[in-house]
């Protein structure tokens, strides 16, 4: 015997689904042509309308269900009590009168308890067989939904598997012509599984490393503030003391005797103190 392909398999089920149509519509078929004909032949004596048949849907079927329940239950004790009246005016004007004994009552009562027993039993019997059937009717529905994604799903299969074919094929050209030019894609397939767990190795390394320095973050940054914090008064006084020089270059330039001389003592003296404020900054950065 053959193995079965996806085509094979979808050909038997788009075959079983062309020839077992599933619908509410032609389940309820019986019903609605029967509702037709009661119609037709006798005036309609509730209330309920046909266009649930036309657009049958589950809900739709409960209601109807319920409907005609109640309706039957209506009926029964109507038709109970004409029967009774009936029988009770025939009794009475009948030639001769008909006379019941208490002895038949009794007889007639034990008759319709064994007759309600009965009744019960079947009543329940048949509640029993329909919530059977309504849960067989559910899982069938639900197998039949699984079916049909599973159909679809099997539609798609033999595109996608020509695609992984074709994509095997040209793999295995480029591997035999040896095209690709990084030799790590060449590899074999357990050196290939060792090279992934060993990048895997680094990779969770450099993810530590990276934590790490992420932790280093807010020491380094208070560091930071507070290095800020005492460059802020020397870079104060370096610019004081650039412009003090400057101001001092000024006057030499313009003074004359021993003016002069004083500035330019002042004028080495600031450069002193500039290049022993320029080394402090050179440490402290």
């Amino acid at each position: 015997m053959a193995p079965l392909t996806a085509e094979g398999v979808l050909a038997k089920l788009r075959s079983l689904s062309t020839d077992r149509e599933i619908s509410i519509l032609k389940l309820s078929e019986p019903i609605s042509t029967a509702v037709t004909q009661l119609q037709d032949s006798h005036q309609r004596t509730s209330d309920i309308s046909t266009s649930s048949l036309d657009a049958t849907t589950p809900s739709s079927l409960e209601a109807d269900l319920t409907h005609y329940r109640e309706l039957f239950a209506k009926l029964r004790f109507s038709y109970v009590e004409q029967v009774t009246k009936e029988k009770f005016i025939r009794a009475i004007v009948g030639d001769p009168p008909l006379i019941v004994s208490p002895q038949e009552n009794v007889d007639l009562e034990k008759e319709n308890l064994e007759a309600k027993a009965t009744l019960k039993a079947l009543k329940t019997e048949v509640a029993g067989m329909v919530t059977e059937l309504e849960e067989k009717a559910k899982e069938l529905s639900r197998k039949y939904e699984r079916v049909q994604v599973e159909t679809v799903k099997l539609e798609e299969l033999p595109d996608k598997i020509a695609k992984l074919e074709s994509a095997i094929a040209g793999l295995k050209e480029t591997q035999a012509v040896g095209l690709d030019p990084n030799p790590e894609l060449n590899l074999p397939l357990v050196k290939t599984l060792d090279l992934v767990e060993s990048k895997k190795h680094q990779r969770a390394e450099l993810d530590r490393q990276l934590e790490q320095l992420q932790n280093q973050v807010p020491r380094k940054k208070k560091e930071l503030d507070r290095l800020q914090a005492e460059l802020q008064p020397l870079e104060t006084k370096r610019q004081n003391s650039m412009a003090a020089a400057k101001e001092a270059k000024r006057r030499k330039e313009a003074a004359l005797g021993g003016v002069e001389d004083d500035l330019e003592e002042r004028g080495r003296w600031f450069r002193a103190a500039e290049a022993g404020l320029k080394q402090v900054l050179e440490m402290n950065s």
